[in-house]
């Protein structure tokens, strides 16, 4: 099977439509997403918050994952939209507020239609991928190389999360070990979550977290090809948003 592993895209639905057009995506006579070399879509979370479009992403990449044309794995900010969705006591902020303003203009009936599909879609997911027998791994924050194949609790913080310290920045993030410079695997990792100028390839991983929300671009990593493709995004420029890792 050949795979396109699409990267954050935080509510760039027009930019996530280009994309799926320059990887060769179309719709069918019947509306169906389709392939002509029958590839498969992976997204490896963080699909909505601080975009403009974060309920369209939904409802498309549901509308893929259903269509078995398109795997899911969440991200943090997934978690904390279900979170959300399940009446739990979370902040809106960091993010989610866009989403729930866009939710919040909804009718009860969409509401309700929205709130499903997400909730289905997360709760189908597994916490990361493991694909092609375990040659490629798709994991929102990365994995280090001892912790594939298993899913306990320190697992899904470092999915989620990343390596973090526990500390944090004078701005509030969080500090995050280069686990990537550390990983000496034979299989392919791919991840985002923390911006990157451009692809981010170290050894057998690759960060396809471009930053499209924060004025990068929204990125695919093409498996087994290892080639990836982008499309710029139409969001203001924020530099202080792309950092290297914390050694």
């Amino acid at each position: 099977m050949k795979y396109d592993v699409v990267g954050d895209i935080h509510g760039c639905y027009e930019e996530l439509i280009q994309l799926l057009e320059m990887l060769g995506y179309s719709r069918n006579s019947q509306g169906k997403f389709e392939h002509a070399d029958k590839r498969k879509l992976v997204f490896l979370g963080d699909l909505t918050d601080r975009g403009p479009q974060s309920l369209k992403v939904i409802e498309l990449v549901y509308e893929l994952v259903q269509q078995d044309l398109a795997l899911y794995s969440p991200g943090n900010h997934c978690d904390k939209l279900y979170r959300y969705f399940l009446g739990r006591d979370v902040q809106v902020r960091h993010g989610l507020e866009t989403t729930v303003e866009e939710y919040e203009r909804l009718t009860p009936e969409q509401q309700e239609e929205i709130s499903h599909k997400f909730k289905k879609m997360f709760e189908e997911a597994p916490l990361y991928l493991q694909l092609s027998e375990g040659s490629l791994v798709v994991a929102h924050a990365g994995i280090r190389e001892d912790l594939i194949g298993h899913t306990h609790k320190r697992v899904r913080t470092f999915v989620l999360y990343g390596d973090i310290t526990g500390e944090r920045h004078e701005n509030g993030m969080p500090v995050r070990r280069d686990w990537a410079k550390q990983y000496e695997g034979e299989s392919i990792i791919v991840y985002g979550h923390t911006p990157v100028e451009e692809p981010r390839k170290v050894g057998n991983t690759i960060n396809i977290d471009t930053g499209c929300v924060f004025g990068g671009s929204l990125t695919a990593y093409r498996f087994p090809e290892d080639t990836t493709i982008s499309v710029p995004s139409s969001m203001p420029y924020v530099a202080e948003k792309f950092r290297p890792f914390d050694d």
